[in-house]
């Protein structure tokens, strides 16, 4: 999996420019992303704060050293 070139603090900065009012377009630009990338990053990490975010991520982090992705648990849970 590509690792992000931008770290969670960093994302969250973008995010929180733009709810103070920075137009999408011009954060894109000044930041070097894609829109496509700031719009996943809005909906995955929109309204959450930077404890949430490491929450989140450990999560993440200890369902991938276990194994587990998320077609395995809808496939266990139909199961």
């Amino acid at each position: 999996m590509k690792t992000s070139r931008f770290t969670d603090s960093q994302i969250m900065a973008i995010l929180k420019k733009n709810e103070a009012g920075s137009n999408v377009p011009d954060l894109c630009r000044e930041h070097g992303i894609n829109s496509a990338s700031f719009y996943k990053w809005r909906t995955k990490f929109g309204g959450m704060d930077a404890s949430l975010m490491k929450q989140m991520k450990e999560r993440e982090d200890e369902n991938r050293r276990h194994g587990v992705n998320e077609k395995q648990e809808k496939k266990c849970t139909i199961i």
